[in-house]
């Protein structure tokens, strides 16, 4: 219950203020709800309590990403990489910036290295797939929909993208 986390949370940080880890919780909820201001004002305050949670940066850039302030997500999905190399999550975030920015060589460098950590999601097929549609590999964005459709057969912009490349 989303209600009961934010209560939870709210009362975190009402017994605590410099506990980092709450802004960071209450702003994914915020961020999830829609609720973007409050969100990225909670991942301000925790990476200002703490500038090494990768967490915040990502969830921060995101915000930014939804903003169309792609050099900014960029900035902070790229800390957070520095800070979590390991993590997939960055590097399909920064990808999918590049790729607004036409950056199509940097989104497919990330988004193969994030395939190379974790290969098991839906949405970094479809990323990978709509880098290679975008530089007209349309055979190959094919397979890459039709993996992440493997991966989740719900998932719409696969379905969506692997219709526009004609492999559907």
């Amino acid at each position: 219950d989303q209600g009961a986390a934010a209560a939870d949370y709210n009362a975190s940080l009402r017994l605590n203020a410099q506990y980092d880890k709450a802004y960071i919780g209450r702003g994914e909820l915020y961020r999830r709800a829609g609720r973007s201001n409050e969100a990225f004002n909670d991942f301000q305050r925790a990476i200002r309590l703490d500038t090494t949670d990768p967490r915040a940066y990502h969830r921060r850039g995101l915000i930014y990403q939804e903003r169309g302030q792609h050099d900014f997500a960029i900035d902070d999905f790229s800390t957070a990489i520095s800070l979590q190399p390991e993590a997939p999550e960055p590097y399909r975030g920064r990808a999918v910036s590049y790729i607004a920015q036409q950056k199509l060589d940097n989104a497919f460098d990330d988004i193969n290295y994030a395939l190379r950590i974790d290969d098991r999601t839906a949405e970094g097929w479809a990323i990978q797939a709509l880098v290679l549609e975008q530089r007209g590999e349309n055979a190959q964005a094919a397979r890459a929909y039709r993996k992440a459709l493997q991966l989740d057969a719900d998932y719409d912009a696969a379905r969506r993208g692997l219709a526009r490349v004609g492999g559907a």
